[in-house]
């Protein structure tokens, strides 16, 4: 089979173990032929293709990024750009194709597999919000790193007695945030499934700081937690491609306004890329070259408009319209039974 990959929405430590992964397969076991479109949709858009190899992803299990390169590209938002696509699947003789990206990469992917083209999905998002997996590669990674980071302001926290202001990722889903803050041992943790109101945050610290006599205070807050309507003014942002905000800067709103209604002197470290480059952990690497295997052995089934996803600790198949239904927001009881149990304590 001549099976071709793409790599699509945010970079993730991970996206290389998994084409690696497919390569390996594909080429030693199934013989097939690989070719990757660059830049993701674009690519096929453009017809943008590359030969690709066991030989081409050597020394890339540790590598962040993707060498295929990435964009956030919508077909169906570009003028002839699903008919583009079916003619560059043909022209270049494409039996598969294995798409690698979140909700929106996966989206178009589910919408040309009801077109009757080969697409199998393997879900990738740093947010770890896509629906039918438990996990999702570069989320553990994307946890450590914030962790870490945590871990550090703690210091500089207490020594200047100080109120920190951590932003991490999180457009619909605080999954980074509330894992990072539990383990970093944040002193509040807002999410976007739970608007916040900014009097509550400030009275919270004033107590934890006035009456236990703590002199720090680390916020996490994702980058797209708002706050109760009518509390807090947020500035306006552009749209991409597939309707979403560009998002970033909510740290810094927030540290002004703690810093306005408590007299605290507030910083914010906004963590930003920082969290998507650079090394995958070990648990990513492995489950980045699972969902590889996984999704060469299901191109060889013909399991079209499926995705590989993991499942009570099994690589299993699920249908893609599974994954980009819904979103995968945070456990209320891990928010409201662990963190929020830490609030300002």
């Amino acid at each position: 089979m001549r099976v071709a990959m793409l790599t699509g929405g945010g970079d993730c430590p991970g996206l290389n173990a998994v084409m690696r992964a497919v390569a390996r397969k594909a080429e030693r076991i199934f013989e097939d032929e690989l070719v990757g479109f660059q830049d993701g949709w674009r690519g096929v858009i453009e017809d943008v293709v590359r030969p690709l190899s066991v030989d081409a992803y050597r020394g890339t299990l540790p590598r962040g990024g993707t060498i295929l390169g990435s964009s956030r590209t919508n077909p169906f938002k570009v003028d002839g750009g699903v008919d583009a696509c079916k003619r560059t699947l043909e022209r270049e003789k494409i039996d598969a194709l294995i798409a690698i990206g979140g909700e929106d990469t996966l989206g178009v992917a589910h919408k040309l597999s009801e077109l009757g083209m080969h697409v199998v999905g393997v879900p990738k998002t740093i947010d770890n919000d896509l629906s039918a997996t438990e996990l999702t590669f570069g989320f553990d990674t994307a946890v450590q790193i914030a962790t870490e980071a945590i871990d550090r302001l703690h210091t500089t926290a207490e020594s200047h007695h100080r109120v920190m202001v951590v932003e991490v990722m999180g457009r619909h889903a605080g999954h980074i945030a509330v894992w990072s803050g539990i383990a970093g041992g944040a002193t509040m943790i807002l999410i976007p499934e739970e608007p916040f109101d900014i009097d509550h945050v400030a009275e919270s610290l004033k107590r934890r700081h006035e009456q236990h006599g703590r002199f720090a205070s680390i916020i996490v807050v994702a980058e797209g937690a708002t706050p109760k309507e009518g509390t807090m003014k947020l500035v306006s942002k552009e749209i991409d491609e597939f309707g979403h905000v560009r998002l970033g800067g909510i740290g810094q709103t927030l540290a002004e306004e703690i810093e306005s209604h408590t007299g605290y002197e507030t910083r914010v470290t906004i963590l930003g890329h920082v969290q998507r480059g650079g090394t995958p952990t070990a648990f990513d690497r492995v489950l980045a070259t699972r969902f590889g295997v996984a999704a060469i052995d299901a191109v060889h089934a013909e399991a079209w408009g499926t995705m590989v996803a993991l499942q009570c600790g099994k690589i299993v198949r699920v249908p893609m319209s599974d994954a980009v239904g819904r979103l995968k927001t945070v456990d209320a009881d891990i928010y409201h039974g662990v963190a929020e149990y830490f609030f300002a304590g």
